[in-house]
């Protein structure tokens, strides 16, 4: 598994990059019903997905990771090394997809253990991520890598019931 950042390209990102994570997006349908994150998720287009990462881009602390196996995209993580609370010390985990053909194979929780891996080296002792109340799959999988509810809130976009979950690293 290999994480790499993605970057704009003269400040557009590549065609064939937003091709191959509008497939990415578009293969998880059912999260971004749960969501409501595009106005329809069996028909999510490249320039909505090249809004929303152009919006994950655009502040000072994200990064956007592709996770590729075998040349092949995966998944995709976004990252925050900071929450814009001053209060939180904890870097995020602001979304990790996975292929919808690639649920339940690990590719998940190698996606994951990576993200884990680069904010380890990067000196952080701990990371948080929130969870929509209305997916316990997803609370599942995160709980079963080890992360603990920690407290509840809102989102900060949308305004939709969040866990929120934390690792020690």
């Amino acid at each position: 598994m290999i994480l790499e950042p993605l970057t704009a390209v003269d400040g557009a990102l590549p065609g064939h990059l937003l091709t191959e994570v509008t497939a990415l997006y578009a293969s998880n349908h059912a999260f971004f019903a749960l969501g409501g994150d595009f106005p329809d998720p069996d028909d999510i287009r490249v320039e909505q997905v090249a809004g929303a990462l152009a919006d994950e881009l655009a502040h000072p602390d994200a990064e956007v990771l592709l996770a590729r196996s075998r040349g092949r995209l995966v998944g995709l993580a976004v990252t925050l090394a900071r929450h814009p609370d001053p209060a939180d010390p904890d870097p995020w985990i602001g979304l990790l997809m996975v292929d919808a053909g690639l649920h339940r194979t690990g590719v998940g929780r190698e996606v994951a253990t990576a993200v884990e891996e680069r904010f380890r080296a990067a000196g952080r002792d701990a990371v948080r991520l929130a969870v929509l109340e209305n997916n316990p799959d997803a609370l599942r999988f995160w709980t079963a890598l080890g992360y603990l509810v920690v407290g509840h809130r809102e989102d900060r976009a949308l305004h939709r019931p969040c866990a929120v979950l934390r690792k020690t690293l």
